[in-house]
């Protein structure tokens, strides 16, 4: 039986697991100490008042996204999805809207999105904080040449590949998916987008990517999710043709990359990855990889390397021609190793050059399982109490 065979039947059998419980499966007590992003919001138990002090709390290169921030609150009551006439009322018609919203759910629900994925806008803020919102078993999400997106916790599951054929982008305008990319099953697909912030979501089993950030995107922070049960994870960069990524920026902070998960935590192509303080509980083939002379910093992460001889390297680079890797700035700091993993090192130290508002003190790697990813994912929000998983 080949290796990848192997890993395959590792993801289906994890794949029996009920995901609509993924929320209560890490109890934790509030006010017992967060990381630095939850701690800005999750203490006030006046959160529903006050949604919008979300989007004063990003740290990392999305620290900016401003969202649906001063916009009106938009109210998703219909599960119900159409691509070219969404009526008002479902999330489809909230997003696409040219003016900056707040968009928040009525109750639990679980949305199957109709022939292509959701265009998100500009301006926007999906929070499914207060509900049980989840996307499955259609296309998912599509942020395209758009900047101050926030999307906080939501679940993403099943992801499939849209069908070639006509999606509204906005009130005005109609887009022939043919012309701008089939939706290949991706989770989060962004592309030439900027301040971007993806927060406290659950993403598993899609068609593709669990989140795929290409294109020339920047500024953008994902912090506080959940991933599982998926073989590539995240991918930040088009393709090593793709120059205009070399101005990419990402935060990748507070994650769980848990079990049943195979590579690309992320797999970088040019451009700067901030890898810290995330759980890494095993990788099938490797944890973080690229090509293309990315430049990357793992500082402070918790990495345990699975049972088997053969993925216990953290590292993967796309090329085999070391004499041009060992350049690439690949650096391990403060990270901490277990079951056999190792990092494997190259070029010089780069330190991520952050703003003000975007800069944040990497905390140790010893708290990563405890304070700061023991509540990756969806939080459990209900009026008047703290947010808590």
């Amino acid at each position: 039986m080949c290796y990848f065979h192997i890993i395959t039947q590792a993801y289906q059998t994890k794949s029996t697991q009920n995901i609509s419980s993924f929320p209560n499966s890490y109890p934790s007590e509030v006010g017992s100490g967060f990381n630095v992003i939850d701690s800005c919001w999750r203490k006030d138990s006046k959160w529903a008042s006050n949604r919008q002090k979300l989007a004063d709390c990003a740290k990392g290169y999305g620290a900016d996204a401003r969202g649906g921030k001063n916009g009106a609150i938009y109210v998703v009551t219909d599960p119900s999805d159409h691509p070219i006439h969404p009526k008002k009322g479902t999330l489809r018609y909230g997003a696409i809207q040219k003016r900056p919203l707040w968009i928040i759910f009525k109750r639990d629900m679980s949305i199957t999105l109709e022939g292509g994925e959701l265009f998100i806008s500009s301006y926007k803020t999906i929070d499914g904080r207060g509900a049980r919102v989840e996307i499955a078993n259609g296309p998912c999400l599509r942020l395209d040449n758009v900047s101050h997106v926030i999307i906080h916790g939501i679940t993403i599951h099943n992801c499939l590949r849209g069908r070639l054929d006509l999606v509204r982008r906005d009130p005005d305008h109609l887009v022939n998916t043919s012309t701008i990319g089939q939706s290949d099953g991706d989770g989060i697909r962004v592309t030439s987008s900027s301040k971007i912030w993806i927060d406290h979501c659950y993403l598993s089993k899609c068609g593709d990517g669990l989140l795929d950030i290409t294109q020339g995107s920047a500024a953008v922070t994902v912090s506080n999710n959940y991933f599982t049960q998926h073989n590539k994870v995240m991918l930040l960069g088009h393709s090593n043709m793709y120059l205009k990524d070399k101005k990419m920026h990402v935060t990748v902070v507070f994650n769980h990359f848990a079990s049943g998960l195979g590579q690309r935590m992320p797999r970088v192509r040019y451009g700067y990855a901030h890898v810290a303080n995330n759980k890494y509980d095993e990788w099938g083939f490797y944890a973080i990889g690229g090509s293309s002379h990315p430049t990357i910093l793992s500082e402070g992460n918790h990495y345990t390397a699975r049972n088997d001889p053969r993925t216990k390297e953290v590292t993967k680079r796309i090329s085999h021609d070391r004499r041009r890797w060992k350049k690439w700035s690949w650096k391990s700091k403060n990270d901490l190793f277990f079951n056999g993993a190792y990092f494997v090192s190259s070029g010089k130290f780069w330190r991520p050059n952050y703003s003000r508002s975007q800069a944040f003190k990497v905390a140790s790697a010893k708290g990563v399982p405890t304070s700061l990813t023991r509540d990756a994912g969806p939080l459990r929000c209900v009026e008047n109490l703290p947010c808590r998983n």
